[in-house]
């Protein structure tokens, strides 16, 4: 039916015998297997949101697993013998790392800024500057997060240029949170303005109104030395004096699916006495990996969290590493042709808009077929290879690609010739 539907629409350009034993045989794997399956990200976007976000390491996993095989003290105190909380397995470890007096986890930074807004904000306004009223990926969008929390949403300022009078003069006997958020996905530059933290922090100590940062993507480390500036570890923002904090736990932190929300210990406190908390708290499994992550972080060993060892890898290594890949994949003559050329690794994720890290890729054309057909083909190998295909040419970044893969990726090229 597939092949009989896609002949009519024009979509499938081979229906040779081959090819449609070829598809036959995916089809009948596929419906006999798991339809979650891992692969090959050559496309050098470090947290592809489409392709899982941030891999773990099979080190963090392994504490994961005894957890998971046994039973745990998930909520129950060792010392006293009696019912314990949850987030004690995370609250010492963000102590530590950024210096917040209590800290609890739903299951995205999404749920983290919903709950704290209903928390903290039901039935009073909330203060926004225009330049902030974000829409990320599936479709979140402030304004309409802010409708379901329950808080009224009250925009300042302008989309490029929001000064700290404008807070000043919108806040009424109503307001309740002094919100900022980061802008994920996007970059305003040029004429622009917006107060410091400090300025916001201020001025809600002043009028005696918490002060909320939704820092998105969220990272531990300074990245300043691969060039991202516009990341500021989390820890900053409470230094600062901002009452609370979320962000997420796979993008640049490089754990699992979570929503981190750290601050003061009154604020959190009451984040998480909020009936919806129960609703969106996460299980054994993420408390488990999110340690193991936290761990690594506190031990600075970051080559345990493959997300940082991509971000931190440089354009020589990765150079060394496609030549070496190249040695392995033998051509003819006259038929596959591989070549290492400069190019451009990004984050992805909706973090560090506007920002590359240089790489180097391996270029991958054919004599006889085209970038379009040697996609397909690498698309269709076990597992799937998915690279970047430019100006007829596919294009794969190592830097993505996970070392124990590298094999892998050299028997897909080769069966390209």
């Amino acid at each position: 039916h597939e092949i009989r539907e896609g002949k009519g629409a024009g979509s499938i350009s081979d229906l040779a015998p081959a090819a449609v034993e070829h598809r036959i045989e995916r089809a009948v794997e596929a419906a006999a297997g798991y339809s979650l399956q891992p692969v090959i990200n050559a496309t050098g976007v470090i947290l592809h949101t489409n392709l899982g976000r941030a891999p773990l390491s099979a080190e963090m996993l392994e504490h994961a697993a005894e957890i998971a095989t046994q039973y745990s003290n998930l909520e129950f105190d060792l010392a006293t013998a009696s019912r314990g909380e949850r987030d004690v397995h995370i609250a010492g470890a963000l102590s530590e790392l950024l210096g917040a007096e209590a800290a609890i986890v739903v299951n995205n930074n999404a749920a983290a800024v919903l709950l704290t807004l209903n928390a903290l904000a039901e039935g009073g306004e909330v203060i926004v500057s225009r330049g902030e009223l974000i829409e990320i990926g599936g479709s979140f969008r402030i304004p309409e997060i802010m409708q379901k929390s329950g808080a009224v949403l009250r925009e300042v300022g302008t989309t490029n240029r929001t000064r700290i009078s404008d807070y000043r003069r919108a806040i009424n006997e109503n307001t309740r949170l002094l919100l900022r958020v980061h802008p994920s996905n996007f970059r305003i530059m040029g004429f622009t303005e917006k107060p410091s933290l400090e300025e916001l922090v201020a001025l809600g100590r002043e009028k005696s109104i918490p002060v909320f940062e939704d820092l998105g993507s969220g990272c531990l480390v300074s990245l300043a030395a691969q060039g991202i500036r516009d990341e500021v570890p989390a820890g900053q923002s409470l230094a600062a004096g901002v009452d609370v904090i979320s962000f997420s736990g796979d993008k640049l932190l490089g754990g699992p699916q979570a929503g981190v929300i750290a601050g003061k210990k009154e604020i959190v406190s009451r984040i998480r006495r909020n009936p919806l908390f129960r609703a969106l708290r996460v299980d054994k499994l993420t408390y488990a990996i999110l340690e193991s992550t936290f761990l690594a972080y506190r031990q600075e060993q970051y080559h345990r969290v493959p997300t940082l060892r991509m971000i931190q890898m440089t354009a020589v290594e990765i150079d060394e590493r496609a030549r070496q890949l190249i040695e392995k994949v033998p051509s003819r003559k006259e038929g596959l042709r591989l070549e290492v050329v400069d190019g451009e690794s990004v984050i992805g994720g909706g973090s560090a808009p506007g920002y590359s890290i240089p790489t180097r890729l391996i270029a991958v054309s054919h004599a006889t077929q085209g970038a379009a057909a040697l996609g397909n083909k690498l698309l269709a190998s076990r597992p799937p290879v998915i690279a970047r295909v430019e100006a007829d040419t596919v294009l794969l970044d190592l830097r993505t690609v996970l070392p124990h893969q590298e094999a892998v990726l050299a028997d897909a090229l080769r069966a390209l010739d």
